[in-house]
């Protein structure tokens, strides 16, 4: 009997975790048939398409707008969240109606977003104008900080007070 009640703990805590972090109602409202790669090659033939983006966010920004994160795309994994991989299709911009601490949002954290294709808005990007696509939020989800491992250093000890 205990055995079952540990089990099923077991089998709900696991499938708890795998669910995608956009709800499956929102999911259901993008264009299936819109590719990450077609959308950065034409991204003004894709305006008022629902996509669903996410990758790391290189800059934040608070305008009268809204706020604009400046975002480096990855690949979603099946839960939504952004693949650690070194492969990105470029970057693009992910407006936010409203006001988002850039503490929080801050370069380096990883992001999902379902959004509005709003088409393309070119802006200075090092020594180039750099199209980026831009996307009208509908649901953004941050992603917690990723845990550094520290280096704990390990002692052992024989004896009273005796370390090595």
């Amino acid at each position: 009997c205990m055995r079952k009640i540990i089990l099923v703990v077991v089998i709900i805590a696991l499938l708890s975790g795998c669910g995608n972090v956009i709800s499956k109602e929102l999911r259901e409202t993008v264009d299936k048939d819109l590719t990450t790669a077609a959308l950065f090659k034409d991204t003004d033939a894709h305006k008022g398409k629902i996509a669903m983006l996410g990758g790391i966010i290189a800059s934040s920004k608070n305008t009268d707008e809204g706020t604009y994160l400046e975002v480096v795309e990855k690949e979603l994994d099946y839960r939504g969240e952004p693949k650690d991989t070194d492969i990105s299709h470029g970057r693009f911009l992910i407006l936010y109606d409203g006001y988002l601490d850039t503490v929080i949002y801050a370069r380096g954290r990883e992001v999902s977003v379902v959004g509005e294709i709003l088409g393309k808005k070119v802006r200075q990007l090092g020594e180039t104008q750099y199209p980026y696509p831009l996307i009208k939020s509908k649901k953004l989800y941050l992603f917690e900080k990723q845990r550094k491992q520290r280096n704990i250093p390990v002692r052992f000890g024989i004896g009273i007070l005796h370390t090595f």
